[in-house]
């Protein structure tokens, strides 16, 4: 097996840390990036990782995170965009003037990914995507991304989940006869910190004495993110395609749309004021 350089978003906590300390067992090379400096530190002392600190709530952390990472890696063979979370009750604008959810979960691993690009086709890279079951419940509108028309928390969660799924099967129509693979996968109902401070049911059921019956554990949620880092693209998995349980699975018909992913890609641009 051939190590790699992997690099994870959203390392400090949950199915990332889970999948640091699998995959360095493995004896790769580790970059993990969480918000929480103690946190992530944490994570890089118990798995030989480097640690990176960035808060995706602030497009500057992410510009400086690839600054960062061009600089000490000059292979990258997967990025794992991976920090995610469940936006609060109320809506939230960032500093950066998008709402919370969909910048964290949508538009920083946008920029990232745009920002690495020239280092990731040099490499081969593999870009896994962390999105969700809740895509099925999610909808595009590109006129309100930001969601300042109508906001609720899991919507603008499940709405970020299938945007992702988009942006996947795009960066691989797009780069993927250059050498770039992309890939996402639904990690499963994962019992860990994900939700805290959402202020949400969902944040209230996790942290109840109902999360004994969340049907995955952190380690167990890992498994399909360290299969697809260490995977053969084309062979173990569809390249631009969605993976559960380490099998190819169904998504919304819309995510299969190119026209929308293609518009997407745009208004994204736009909005980032990158391209």
């Amino acid at each position: 097996m051939r190590t790699k350089t992997i690099v994870i978003t959203g390392a400090s906590d949950g199915i990332g840390a889970a999948a640091a300390r699998r995959l360095a067992r493995r004896g790769h090379r580790l970059i993990v990036v969480g918000r929480s400096a103690e946190k992530t530190d944490a994570v890089a002392r118990q798995t030989g990782a480097e640690p990176l600190v960035a808060d995706f709530a602030s497009l500057d952390d992410v510009r400086g995170l690839a600054d960062e990472l061009l600089r000490i890696c000059p292979v990258i063979d997967v990025l794992a965009n991976n920090a995610g979370l469940l936006g609060p009750k109320a809506r939230v604008v960032t500093a950066d003037g998008h709402e919370l959810t969909d910048q964290v979960n949508y538009l920083a691993p946008y920029l990232l990914d745009q920002l690495l690009l020239d280092r990731l086709l040099t490499s081969h890279a593999t870009v896994i995507a962390t999105s969700s079951l809740a895509h099925w419940g999610g909808r595009i509108d590109l006129a309100d991304l930001d969601h300042e028309r109508s906001y609720q928390g899991f919507g603008a969660y499940a709405d970020s989940k299938l945007v992702l799924l988009l942006h996947t099967r795009e960066l691989e129509r797009r780069f993927g006869h250059r050498g770039l693979t992309s890939v996402a996968f639904h990690p499963g109902v994962v019992s860990s910190n994900f939700s805290a401070g959402s202020g949400t049911f969902v944040e209230r059921f996790y942290h109840s004495s109902a999360r004994a019956l969340l049907p995955t554990t952190p380690d167990r949620g890992a498994d399909t993110l360290c299969f697809l880092a260490e995977a053969e693209p084309g062979i173990d998995f569809p390249p631009g395609g969605y993976v559960v349980r380490r099998k190819p699975a169904a998504v919304r018909a819309c995510v299969r749309d190119p026209y929308l992913a293609e518009a997407l890609w745009d208004r994204t641009e736009r909005m980032l004021a990158v391209g």
